[in-house]
């Protein structure tokens, strides 16, 4: 792109308008985010929404363009997921001892340093994944055709907003008047198995835009860890019940590590001049992201900051950063691939490489995870904007701008709404109490956090894992998804392993049909509409919520 007609796209897709819209939209979403976070465990993917409410305003507002609208919605869904990365990650340190002080100081410096750090690596991992790699993205992808087929209309249009508005109904019958039982079939008892069809339209959707070959090797790692390990190894005396729950997870996250290694051995360091180069020579990246020669001094100051002012101490400081630029790359793999994010076992990863090689304690622990959280949770999210950005022809950077805007707003008002929570409801508010009662907060994800802080439960799965997702992402096995599939609950691999069948039939019944992209369009649709109605019924748990305080 020649000088002038670069300058001439961001004139038109990065606006002032358009920014001030995605920062009011980012404090909303942030507020959402960080209650809904704490009080059912779970995010909704704002992507879509944002998508919507950035293309109904600024339609309104007149002479805009689907770049524009791109630009705005990824400065307003950024600090979304910045939120869920504290929120699933510091209340951690209140369950373990509701007596912890944590300094506002330091929570902003590790907010803060985590989106930073987050910013950094997505504009050198974007080309990589969106562009070389061509990962899915099924987030990305319904997002681009929500837009598209939007700004066109036609029949496409009629069929992407009525499964969206069939989508919405579900959710709204299943989520806030309980005439839909969330779970199907969890009758069924089957000891250690969290067995059962979630009645989401967004998991079935996800699992068609996925594709049955990656779905097959998700629903494979399900059978493997929680029928072979937890149901059939207890059966014929291998281990206990306590002991094939803790393979389970040791396994899947051993190999999502593995995947994450093998990410960086062979994809990220034969590529490490291409991808890392723009930190140390005047070029910027191609296609016109930011220059980053400014990276390594930051980097440096922030493992300084993380030193002095969050007391990790060097060591645990130095191996945060790196850790983050495994953590990320692994987080675009799996939201590329699978759609979901486990930001906080990212997290965890880091934290406990931090525990091994330093004296750190509980509380510094807590952030190292909420860094690596905070810069996967921002990752996952942006990476999906750039492919909507890939598809639809929008500047990236543009977009980077965009997310950095939303991003730190994103850890400014998490912070805030965090503290204001606590100094309400108190620092016993989190998880449950001994009698096993669920408090105002139950934050599972932070105590998943907990009680990894003190180690890996079981060593030696963890490193068969590890060992088994370096060799299999080597030769070119999808192996994230394998990894996923062990680690989640069974009822999540289920319901996306329905899509991908419903994607087989359809491929197989009426071919012309999908290859036309109908059936793209109306799973985006369904992911859509369960997506914007999830969002809405948080802004409304939210204001429900924070009116009691």
């Amino acid at each position: 792109m020649k000088k002038t007609q670069y300058a001439q796209s961001m004139k038109e897709q990065f606006t002032l308008r358009g920014m001030i819209i995605g920062c009011l939209g980012a404090v909303i979403l942030t507020t959402s985010s960080m209650y809904v976070a704490l009080k059912l465990g779970a995010l909704p993917w704002p992507i879509i929404f944002v998508a919507l409410v950035s293309m109904f305003s600024l339609k309104l507002l007149g002479n805009t363009n689907i770049n524009e609208i791109n630009v705005t919605h990824t400065a307003m869904s950024a600090g979304a997921m910045v939120a869920g990365g504290l929120a699933f990650t510091i209340p951690g340190i209140w369950m373990l001892d509701p007596e912890a002080r944590v300094d506002a100081v330091a929570l902003l410096v590790v907010t803060v340093g985590g989106v930073i750090l987050g910013l950094i690596f997505t504009a050198l991992i974007r080309k990589y994944f969106v562009v070389t790699k061509e990962l899915p993205y099924p987030m990305g992808v319904a997002a681009a055709e929500t837009l598209l087929v939007g700004d066109k209309g036609g029949k496409k249009s009629i069929a992407l907003f009525s499964s969206m508005g069939v989508a919405g109904i579900i959710t709204v019958l299943r989520d806030w008047f309980a005439k839909i039982p969330a779970m199907l079939f969890s009758n069924v008892a089957i000891p250690g198995v969290s067995f059962g069809l979630w009645a989401s339209p967004m998991m079935i959707s996800v699992g068609y835009i996925i594709g049955p070959l990656a779905i097959g090797i998700w629903f494979l790692g399900a059978l493997l860890g929680d029928f072979g390990i937890v149901v059939a190894g207890p059966k014929l005396g291998f281990w206990d019940a306590l002991t094939a729950a803790n393979i389970k997870t040791s396994l899947g996250i051993g190999v999502m590590v593995g995947t994450g290694i093998g990410i960086i051995v062979k994809g990220i360091i034969p590529k490490a001049k291409e991808i890392f180069g723009p930190m140390f020579t005047k070029k910027g990246m191609s296609e016109g992201v930011v220059n980053l020669r400014w990276a390594p001094i930051v980097m440096v100051l922030l493992a300084f900051a993380f030193t002095f002012l969050t007391h990790m101490g060097i060591v645990a400081s130095v191996i945060t950063i790196i850790g983050v630029w495994l953590a990320t790359s692994m987080s675009a793999q799996v939201v590329g691939q699978a759609g979901v994010n486990p930001m906080e076992i990212f997290g965890v990863i880091v934290l406990l490489a931090a525990k091994v090689a330093s004296r750190i304690g509980h509380m510094e622990a807590f952030f190292v995870a909420a860094v690596v959280a905070i810069a996967c949770g921002l990752a996952g999210d942006v990476m999906n904007d750039f492919k909507v950005g890939h598809i639809v022809k929008t500047n990236p950077k543009a977009q980077w701008y965009a997310e950095a805007i939303g991003g730190i707003i994103g850890a400014l008002v998490s912070v805030g709404v965090l503290l204001i929570l606590v100094k309400a409801y108190g620092t016993d508010a989190f998880g449950v109490d001994a009698a096993g009662n669920i408090r105002q907060f139950p934050a599972p994800q932070a105590g998943v956090v907990a009680a990894m802080v003190g180690g890996i439960p079981h060593i030696p799965a963890f490193v068969i894992g590890l060992v088994a997702g370096v060799i299999l992402y080597v030769v070119n096995f999808p192996v994230m998804t394998l990894g996923l599939g062990i680690y989640l609950p069974f009822y999540l691999s289920l319901t996306a392993f329905v899509g991908g069948v419903i994607k087989f039939i359809v491929q197989k019944v009426a071919p012309g049909w999908d290859q036309k992209g109908n059936g793209l369009v109306i799973a985006s649709g369904l992911l859509g509409g369960e997506a914007v109605v999830g969002v809405i019924i948080a802004l409304i748990q939210v204001c429900m919520g924070m009116g009691a305080i």
